[in-house]
């Protein structure tokens, strides 16, 4: 029994560590526009999705110029 979780901590570990951060911001995103559809209104879904369909290179640049 004790393997078994062994085992399978351990092919949970291997599979999120070959996730790159892309692949993560990626998911994030979908998950985003998913939510993004939901809206009702027109401009805030308009706006949602705009951000949502941000690179992860501009996203990086946007942050880079607030902290600035």
């Amino acid at each position: 029994m004790k393997l078994h979780a062994f085992t399978t901590a351990l092919l949970v570990g291997i599979s999120v560590a070959a996730c790159s951060s892309e692949q993560f911001y990626a998911m994030g995103r979908n998950a985003q526009r998913s939510e993004c559809i939901k809206h009702p209104d027109a401009q805030v879904r308009d706006r949602c999705l705009k951000d949502a369909g941000l690179s992860r290179d501009a996203y990086k640049r946007e942050v880079e110029d607030v902290s600035k």
